[in-house]
């Protein structure tokens, strides 16, 4: 019962309902019909008189036994008609409750719909229709009034991260400084110190690129997207860029198709950057990584296949979250903090797009990026 749909419960209640009221009043007729029917035969046998007949005639009764098989049929008819009449009402209230059912439900089909709206980046400007029937209005006040407590919760926490990582990126600059500096100027230490050296280097890097990523990610929304992109050109550009960390590797690189669309080219060129960066560094030595453009309508799909290593299922949607991290140890050998992929999904939805794992196994992983035209 609680796998079937509320518009299936509605209809079965419905013909429960119907059919135990139709059963009860079958019975009550039948029950009163024969003994009004034996009441009636009990008198006319009273009233017979002499004579022959085929059939029943108040002029001319016939005999006793003729009236009593009479009266016999007919109760049996008269049954039997009221149990054809209870199954057929039954099942014509079924098929009526069926459709009435599915208009009753059409608000909640609405309301569903609404609520598909709702994004991470939409949260200020989605609001549920408050005119409804007063069984839905509750519904919508509560749910429009978490949506405002989810979107003041999500600014603060946004302008939260972006003023840590304003005030930290001064003193980590600074750090990082002071350990090349005193790292050029000691090259003649013992290992112990060089050791600790390139660590601490490695450290204040990471989280040099760190607080550069909150800082990109909390300032998006401000990013203008009014530039004309062609895609094509952009990742051509971004493969030179990386053919530094690609030859280490011996991982060739593909491309093909191409694709124009508005928006920002700062933004798009560090989505396809990272997606291309992850798909290198993720990958076996000797690999390819393929970007495939598509142009479907007013949508354009941007397709990076790899080589690599895969994505476990279960990770595959939460790869998008800031700071997911499949294993620990990847972090300590291809470096990074987890939010590359993050700002991708963040730079997808702000263009009114989305970006998933389509495909993964120990052969590679395709990942395939939605983005609007316009």
């Amino acid at each position: 019962m609680k796998k079937l749909s509320l518009k299936w419960r509605i209809t079965l209640m419905i013909v429960l309902l119907i059919g135990l009221t139709s059963v009860t009043m079958v019975l009550l007729l039948s029950s009163s019909g024969v003994r009004y029917m034996d009441s009636i035969g009990e008198l006319l046998q009273d009233q017979m008189i002499s004579g022959k007949s085929a059939f029943f005639d108040p002029e001319e009764l016939s005999k006793g036994q003729y009236v009593t098989i009479v009266i016999s049929g007919a109760q049996k008819d008269f049954c039997y008609t009221n149990w054809i009449i209870c199954i057929v009402v039954t099942i014509l209230s079924g098929i009526i409750a069926y459709f009435v059912s599915d208009y009753a439900l059409k608000p909640l089909r609405t309301f569903t719909s609404q609520t598909e709206k709702v994004e991470v980046n939409n949260l200020g400007d989605i609001k549920l229709d408050e005119d409804v029937m007063p069984e839905f209005q509750q519904l919508s006040f509560s749910f429009n009034a978490m949506l405002e407590r989810l979107n003041n919760a999500f600014a603060a926490q946004k302008q939260f991260t972006g003023n840590a990582a304003h005030e930290l990126r001064t003193p980590i600059a600074l750090m990082q400084a002071q350990v090349e500096l005193f790292a050029a100027e000691h090259k003649e230490v013992d290992q112990e110190t060089a050791t600790f050296l390139a660590l601490l280097a490695e450290q204040t890097e990471r989280l040099t690129f760190m607080t550069k990523a909150l800082l990109e990610m909390s300032n998006l929304g401000q990013v203008e997207r009014k530039d004309k992109i062609e895609l094509g050109e952009m990742v051509e550009e971004i493969f030179t860029d990386l053919i530094g960390q690609a030859e280490k590797k011996e991982i060739t690189l593909e491309h093909e198709g191409c694709g124009m669309m508005v928006g920002s080219d700062t933004l798009i060129y560090r989505l396809l950057f990272n997606l291309i960066e992850n798909a290198i560094k993720y990958n076996k030595v000797g690999g390819k990584v393929k970007v495939s453009i598509e142009e479907n309508g007013e949508e354009i799909l941007v397709k990076v296949k790899d080589t690599g290593v895969g994505i476990p299922k279960e990770a595959q949607k939460s790869i998008f979250q800031p700071f997911f991290r499949i294993d620990k140890s990847r972090s300590r050998q291809y470096g990074g903090a987890g939010l590359g992929l993050s700002l991708v999904w963040e730079i997808a939805t702000l263009h009114g797009g989305s970006v998933w794992v389509e495909s993964s196994s120990e052969n590679g992983s395709l990942i395939v990026t939605k983005l609007m035209k316009r």
